[in-house]
């Protein structure tokens, strides 16, 4: 049983940091992956990084109901669209917190996948937007930097 745990608060150290690249996946980073979207699925999230349950490396994972691609490793944005949108997002990090955040609603992304393979996936709504919030995430940034108040 898996004793990861999902990290809390804006000021977690651990969600502040920018992720270390992975060098190498192997069975500790497939194993990882298959732990995160079991904490996921528990929670009811739509999207994890690995920062959320304490792993300072470049990896999230999203539902495998909204990409044919679930594992992001090492992940790098490619293209974006120009045009936007607003939605309310929360973050497993921040319970009980929505707030509205603007960003992109396509994009191309390139990363391994579990077993260490690149791939490109173009990406649009919901699945962009996650990408993004889990991208942000890696980047030590949180939605309470994105979001704007009118």
């Amino acid at each position: 049983m898996s004793t990861l745990k999902i990290q809390i608060g804006q000021n977690n150290p651990i969600l502040r940091k920018k992720s270390l690249k992975i060098k190498k996946v192997n069975y500790d980073i497939q194993k990882l992956a298959k732990d995160m979207l079991k904490i996921m699925n528990k929670n009811n999230g739509i999207g994890l990084s690995a920062c959320q349950v304490g792993k300072n490396i470049r990896l999230f994972i999203v539902p495998k109901e909204l990409s044919k691609k679930y594992v992001f490793i090492n992940p790098k944005i490619i293209t974006i669209s120009k045009k936007t949108d607003v939605t309310e997002e929360g973050c497993l990090s921040l319970p009980g917190l929505f707030l509205p955040i603007k960003r992109v609603t396509s994009l191309k992304i390139k990363a391994l996948d579990e077993d260490g393979k690149e791939f490109k996936l173009k990406a649009k709504g919901l699945l962009a937007r996650v990408i993004q919030h889990e991208n942000d995430h890696l980047n030590g940034i949180l939605i309470t930097d994105k979001y704007e108040k009118n």
